[in-house]
Parts: structure tokens; C-alpha cells; sequence
């Protein structure tokens, strides 16, 4: 019997982290403290990034609004979910809807009190980000343009709160972001294409049901190239050192998914190179290790001082 109730216990535990994605939520913790310390922050040391209560506070923020939109996100998709992700649904329906909920308004409200920790203007940005978050769920990603921009903004808005916190605003870091923003919307085209039979049996007007899966291949090939002038123009700027790998890479990798998918009919066709790209975005995440030799050992140095 106590077997029983351990094995309920534990499949409960991974329903919840399949719910929130929890495997994304240390990546993007682990995202939030790389982009602090090796770009955003002036600090010439790690110490004072790693002991920065307010951004503690506001990785902590970020952690639970974004927790809570997949799981307002796992409520609304629920149906086209049985469709798209049988295997995932059937582990996340071992936590009731009604704990989901609870959990969904808790995160939310700790979420707000560690922005007002740090301001008002953090707690009202974390505010908005919530009313965003649950108003793409329910409307906006029924609607093909809007909910593809939408869904890009809230994946980047993360990054842009511990950008405003260290007020570093140069222009690699906007040539970066529009990058990474070009990335994520092809992921988010990608994701749809993937998901495009859920989709239909819901009514969900996405970008592939709206205008057909050739001319969402064509959006994608034609942000593919355009990702091709951010990462040409980061080329010249000598900080990112051994970063520009990464950007190589990136380049092969997007101009390989572009043939791939031109080509892919299948839904695990378009699973794989969705897959790769959230790869892609992964290694772009620890490669901010290598964006200045110097800087690094510089900061690690300190630090053993």
C-alpha cells in the first residue's frame, strides 16, 4: 500500500514538472544569471552579480510567471494536447485541474510580491506580463500573426527585464536580441507547423492553418535569411571571441533546418527540426561563456581572490 501511495506521489512530482516544463525553467534560470554576468552587467567581477538580491528576486519573478503560463497555457490546450502530445497529457492529468489552478494563481502572486521586492515599476512590468501570458492563452494565439509575434515577445521579455535592472543598453546587445528574436519565431512557425493537426480539431486559426503549410515554410526560410544580417553584423564586434562559433554553427544549422523543412511533410518531420532549433537556442544559452576570453578569467579570478 505504501508502494502504491510512493509511485502516486512521485508520477504526481513528474506530472507537475511536465506541466511546467521544469527542464525549461533551469534553462532559463541558468540563461537569466549567464546574460547578467557576462553581458549585461559592468561588474568587472562575479560576486556582485551572483549577490544581487534584486536580481535574485527577479529570476525568482521570472521563474514563477513564466511556470505559471504553461500551466494556464496546459489548461486552454488541454484538447489539441490529447492530439498533438498523448504521451505528455496522459502524465499531466495526474494533477487535477483544480490543483493546477491553485498553484496557477499562487505562482502568479509570488511572482508579483519578488518584483515589488525590487520596485514598483518591476512588480507592474511583472503585472502586465501575467495579463500578457493568460491573454495570448485565451485569444491571442487563435490568431495567426498576432499570436506568432505575441508568443516571441513573451519567450524574449525574460531577458529583457534583467536588461532594464543593469540599464546596458549597447548595441550588440539589440543586435543579439533581434537574433534571438528571428530564432524563437521560426521556432514558434516550426511548432505550429508540428502542431498543425491539434490545431485544426480546435479551431486554432494558427499561421499553418490560416495560410497553408508552403507559405508558413517561406515565412520560415525568409526569417532564416534575414538571421544571416544579425549574426553577420555580430562578426565584427571582437568581444564575442569564441562566440563567433557558436554563430557558425547557427548559420549551417539554420540554413540545414531551412532545406529539411522545405522538404518535411510528416509531423516528426517538423518535431525534428523543432527539436534542433531548441538545441540550437540551448548551446546559444552556454555560449555566453565564451564571449570574452579575458572578461571570463578576469571575473573567475576575482571571484577565487
Amino acid at each position: 500500500m505504501s508502494t502504491f501511495k510512493n509511485n502516486t506521489f512521485f508520477l504526481k512530482i513528474f506530472s507537475l514538472l511536465s506541466v511546467i516544463r521544469g527542464y525549461n525553467i533551469l534553462v532559463l534560470i541558468a540563461a537569466q544569471y549567464l546574460a547578467a554576468i557576462f553581458i549585461f552587467s559592468d561588474a568587472k567581477s562575479v560576486k556582485p552579480v551572483v549577490f544581487d538580491w534584486h536580481l535574485l528576486y527577479l529570476v525568482i519573478a521570472t521563474v514563477c510567471v513564466v511556470a505559471s503560463g504553461y500551466i494556464i497555457n496546459n489548461f486552454y490546450d488541454k484538447k489539441a494536447d490529447i492530439i498533438n502530445r498523448p504521451i505528455k497529457t496522459g502524465l499531466d492529468s495526474y494533477v487535477k485541474q483544480e490543483t493546477k489552478l491553485t498553484l496557477y494563481f499562487t505562482l502568479n502572486f509570488i511572482g508579483f510580491f519578488f518584483g515589488w521586492l525590487v520596485s514598483w515599476r518591476a512588480a507592474l512590468f511583472f503585472s502586465v506580463y501575467i495579463f500578457g501570458i493568460w491573454f495570448y492563452s485565451h485569444k491571442l494565439k487563435r490568431y495567426p500573426l498576432i499570436g506568432l509575434i505575441t508568443a516571441t515577445v513573451l519567450t524574449i521579455l525574460p531577458f529583457f527585464v534583467i536588461f532594464v535592472h543593469y540599464k546596458n543598453f549597447s548595441k550588440v546587445i539589440f543586435i543579439h536580441a533581434i537574433f534571438l528574436f528571428l530564432v524563437i519565431m521560426i521556432r514558434e512557425l516550426m511548432k505550429d507547423l508540428e502542431n498543425i493537426k491539434g490545431a485544426i480539431a480546435n479551431n486554432y486559426n494558427t499561421f499553418p492553418v490560416k495560410y497553408g503549410e508552403r507559405n508558413t515554410k517561406k515565412l520560415i526560410i525568409l526569417l532564416m535569411v534575414l538571421t544571416l544580417v544579425p549574426i553577420g553584423v555580430l562578426f565584427n564586434y571582437p568581444a564575442i571571441e569564441y562566440m563567433k562559433y557558436y554563430f557558425y554553427l547557427a548559420a549551417i544549422t539554420l540554413i540545414f533546418v531551412g532545406f529539411y523543412t522545405w522538404k518535411s511533410t510528416k509531423n516528426n518531420q517538423y518535431r525534428l527540426a523543432h527539436n534542433i532549433l531548441k538545441v540550437l537556442l540551448l548551446i546559444g544559452v552556454f555560449s555566453l561563456l565564451f564571449i570574452d576570453k579575458s572578461l571570463i578569467v578576469d571575473k573567475v579570478v576575482e571571484v577565487l581572490d
